[in-house]
């Protein structure tokens, strides 16, 4: 895909960012480097190739899931002032 001068400025204008003559050449430059080696990774023949997430082929270590602290819900909302079936009460702050 080959980018112009002209696109660079409607996509700055699309954007709502002003760009220089100056400006819009590098821009228009580096883009057109960007899509350039876009172009090359796609013509890469990968068939046969199998896709990856990551480039090396590591496993995360795993552990057990066990609890390690108990339940202590009925001790932390005895000292709460106000609670109804397992749940805090709170004054109500939007009528």
């Amino acid at each position: 895909m080959a980018l112009n001068l002209d696109d660079i400025k409607r996509i700055a204008h699309l954007a709502r960012i002003e760009v220089s003559d100056h400006e819009a050449q590098e821009t228009l430059h580096k883009l057109s480097g960007i899509l350039g080696l876009i172009e090359q990774m796609q013509a890469v023949d990968t068939t046969g190739i199998t896709p990856m997430s990551h480039s090396q082929d590591v496993t995360q270590r795993l552990r057990e899931d066990v609890v390690t602290k108990t339940n202590q819900r009925e001790l932390f909302q005895s000292i709460a002032p106000a609670t109804q079936d397992g749940l805090y009460l709170v004054p109500k702050v939007i009528e």
